[in-house]
């Protein structure tokens, strides 16, 4: 079942990922949702946390967001031992359904150019517009468009 994330539930994502390794991050990445520019979203199995992945509402880049228009599909990320079982399939579907049912025409998403596994998914779900290919200082990404 895919549930919205609770702030006072936060730290439950350290089942799915490395907190500490992503400290600033996570902690960028909760104030978002304390401001509202961010939901995240878990699939849950009983209390156990086994995926994740939020939308973004609002940021410095249009490439991702457009109020009214475009959301961002951040963060789709799944337990190590749980991949390959179709959970980030069921995310990324959950999430576009959401962001359409809250009056989106448009969700973007960005992926590292060496994610091979992610890229298929996102080509498989209708990511098929290309709205940059280039490189920051971590990584060469591409972002990718679908229209809901």
């Amino acid at each position: 079942m895919i549930v919205p994330l609770q702030l006072r539930d936060f730290k439950k994502l350290s089942n799915i990922w490395n907190m500490k390794a992503k400290r600033n991050q996570a902690r960028k990445w909760k104030r978002e949702m304390r401001r509202g520019i961010r939901q995240g979203y878990v699939y849950v199995e009983g209390s156990a946390f086994i995926a994740q992945g939020d939308l973004v509402f609002s940021g410095n880049d249009p490439d991702y967001t457009i109020p009214g228009q475009r959301v961002c599909v951040s963060r789709v990320i799944v337990k190590p031992e749980r991949r390959g079982q179709g959970l980030g399939t069921a995310m990324v579907d959950f999430l576009c359904e959401e962001a359409r049912r809250q009056g989106f025409c448009e969700v973007s998403i960005g992926v590292n150019k060496n994610n091979s596994v992610a890229l298929h998914l996102y080509d498989k779900l209708g990511f098929d517009i290309l709205l940059f290919d280039g490189e920051d200082e971590w990584d060469a990404y591409v972002k990718l468009m679908k229209q809901l």
